[in-house]
């Protein structure tokens, strides 16, 4: 039975969304690159110095920005063991010695324990230019060290390719894990790369749905608690949470719009599921949609001048756009034989989707001026996709043999990645702005 069904015969039957035993959040996701860029740029990344009253540094900070870079699939690392000297400052870096390696970009930095706080400066050069392309310094307390790491990654990414890094962004996803007949279903915020993961709300009912506020504090969620379905929102900093949506039927597919005013939601209080625009200051309701037919997972444009959405009206489901003030929708796809959840990416000239021929489901993006379709994955059964704040990347959900895992790929199709838990599923990525 189609994904878009299976979503809804949970709404109506409060049946479990979720199957198999999924990850021990206390283990971090294991990241393996299966396709990369043949033409990934040369780096080295040298150890950074230290400077303090312990023999060593907190942590392996530059191994953070080579994991982080090698991620991307857009560089190639040079591994430690091949580096001829390690320099920490600029006065000690011989050009000869990188070029002699085939190096194209060089990184050394120093870290420095002061007063309770970390001073941290980091050079980026170009190796065959001979100059410096970057240079940074910063002072932060413990806990910021591995942001910071991600921080320098994202400038360093966005110097050398043209394009703002991700690194420092966070993914929401949701877990269940099963103790005999008992389930229990987390949501949770982790760093891009899988660290620092944290429980948001846990549940013994399904949670689905999650998503990102524009300003990333906070989040919406459906939650199936006393049996039914509701949508919350929940502030991350203080964990306060409110219940925004518990009408009659199926509350489900939250989704904020650019101004963070308003939730576009998936209502069936009047019969049939439709999309509902909700006032978050004022509580008001406006109906978007009239159909008979199943009318879900809304997104807004990142003017927020209009609506994509999911439909069945045509008998198999597809993707509508709409005016977010009301109005007439129109047919979007009509490749394949299914195309789902639908998002926009940051520039709004591209959408991506969950898209299918003859049962298997796989990840497109749909080039809106050409109205084209690429489909970018080769799985069988992937959905939920969400595209990065750069819009350079899609996160989304795929099986590895019998495993439910996250999984990522460039825009163009060139890199891909996945994010396995050591022990378990997961599933519902979404990626943070």
């Amino acid at each position: 039975m189609m994904i878009f069904f299976k979503r809804f015969l949970l709404c109506m039957a409060l049946a479990s969304y979720f199957s198999g035993v999924v990850a021990d959040t206390s283990s971090g996701l294991t990241i393996e690159i299966t396709k990369g860029v043949e033409t990934a740029l040369p780096i080295a990344i040298v150890p950074f110095g230290w400077q303090g009253a312990s023999s060593q540094a907190p942590f392996q900070f530059s191994s953070i920005v080579n994991a982080d870079l090698a991620r991307s699939g857009l560089f190639k690392i040079l591994s430690e063991r091949n580096m001829l000297v390690k320099p920490t400052t600029v006065e000690s870096v011989s050009f000869r010695n990188w070029q002699a390696l085939g190096q194209e970009y060089l990184v050394i930095g120093q870290i420095e324990s002061v007063a309770g706080k970390y001073q941290i400066q980091f050079q980026l050069f170009d190796v065959y230019k001979n100059e410096q392309l970057l240079g940074y310094r910063f002072m932060v307390i413990d806990k910021e060290l591995r942001r910071t790491a991600h921080h320098i990654s994202d400038l360093v990414y966005e110097k050398l390719t043209g394009k703002k890094g991700v690194f420092s962004s966070r993914i929401a996803y949701v877990t269940t894990s099963s103790r005999a007949k008992n389930k229990t279903y987390k949501l949770l915020v982790a760093d891009a790369d899988g660290f620092n993961p944290r429980t948001i709300i846990s549940s013994k009912e399904p949670i689905m749905s999650p998503t990102w506020s524009p300003n990333n504090k906070k989040i919406a969620y459906v939650s199936f608690e006393n049996k039914r379905s509701a949508v919350y929102v929940q502030t991350l900093a203080t964990g306060q949470r409110k219940k925004v949506s518990a009408y009659k039927g199926i509350n489900g597919a939250p989704a904020f719009s650019p101004d963070g005013t308003k939730l576009a939601l998936t209502l069936s209080k009047d019969g049939s599921p439709d999309i509902h625009i909700l006032n978050l200051n004022t509580r008001s309701l406006m109906k978007l949609t009239k159909s008979y037919g199943i009318e879900t997972e809304a997104t807004w444009s990142p003017d927020g001048q209009h609506i994509v959405y999911t439909s069945d009206r045509g008998g198999k489901p597809q993707l509508y756009i709409i005016p977010s003030r009301g109005g007439r929708a129109e047919r979007l796809t009509f490749d394949g034989d299914y195309n789902a959840r639908g998002q926009f990416s940051a520039d709004g000239k591209s959408i991506v989707m969950v898209h299918a021929n003859q049962g298997d489901y796989r990840i497109a993006i749909m080039d809106r001026a050409t109205q084209t379709t690429n489909v970018l994955t080769a799985g069988r059964s992937d959905e939920s996709p969400s595209f990065s704040a750069n819009a350079d990347m899609v996160l989304y959900a795929s099986k590895k043999g019998r495993k439910s895992v996250l999984s990522a790929v460039s825009v163009d199709g060139r890199m891909q990645q996945s994010f396995a838990f050591d022990k378990g599923d997961v599933r519902d990525p979404a990626w943070s702005h």
